[in-house]
């Protein structure tokens, strides 16, 4: 790591959340007026913040794969905020499972209410579980791509962390497409620390799963897909298996 690196990745995240804070002022009218407004001024950041990751940090970020247009469940690795932002940007109406204490994020938390989050409280699994199918029930007139990272939280390459059967339950709830994707983003754009690298990042949409599997064989698919694809990924772009 060289200081300018370090120097241009702090650069980044300073501008960043700035530009989090303008962006979100600039179009709240809109956003308050409208759901659209709320998700034109999401991907304005999303769209930025790739940007200025690639001019000052030379990450370069990819979208393969075909992003679903229509309603379904995106079941997602999650390594980075990289991949909420590539993943948000590439779907037109995205909407996330998120944390309860997301809410009280400034701007971040709501804008993400605006634009139809889920919130969920992970206290209890049981009752997270049965709070998260209530919400989603109640929010299942209001169109769009719902995204849950199914084993949680951000998990960093190299590290094992089990699938929880939420995904599941929603899955069969929903009876829905649920579209995988893959990731090799936590290798440019770590879960902790300040250092970007360069090179590139890669979200991955893969083929979708029909509804109608019962949960077992589903969520044993969907671990399938994804962490294959994802090692596939990370190989690509040099990992050796060694936590980034």
């Amino acid at each position: 790591m060289t200081p300018i690196r370090w120097l241009l990745s702090l650069i980044f995240i300073i501008q960043m959340y700035l530009a989090m804070a303008v962006i979100a002022v600039v179009f709240a009218p809109w956003a308050l007026a409208s759901r659209r407004g709320a998700r034109v001024a999401c991907k304005t950041f999303c769209r930025w913040t790739i940007f200025t990751l690639r001019l000052l940090c030379g990450t370069r970020t990819e979208v393969r794969g075909t992003p679903p247009a229509g309603e379904c469940l995106i079941a997602a690795k999650h390594q980075s905020f990289l991949d909420i932002i590539l993943i948000f940007n590439a779907v037109p109406a995205g909407k996330f499972i998120m944390k309860r204490e997301l809410m009280y994020a400034p701007f971040l938390g709501q804008y993400a209410l605006r634009i139809g989050c889920v919130p969920v409280d992970r206290g209890k699994r049981g009752a997270a579980i049965a709070r998260m199918k209530s919400d989603v029930a109640r929010g299942a007139a209001e169109p769009g791509q719902l995204i849950i990272y199914p084993q949680g939280t951000r998990v960093a390459p190299g590290v094992a962390k089990p699938y929880k059967v939420g995904t599941g339950l929603l899955y069969e709830q929903l009876a829905q497409t649920c579209v995988p994707v893959a990731a090799n983003v936590g290798l440019f754009w770590p879960k902790r620390g300040i250092l970007r690298k360069p090179g590139l990042a890669v979200v991955e949409f893969l083929d979708p799963i029909a509804p109608g599997l019962k949960i077992p064989h589903f969520m044993a698919k969907l671990e399938e897909e994804v962490e294959t694809h994802s090692n596939r990924l990370m190989a690509e772009a040099g990992f050796t298996g060694k936590r980034a």
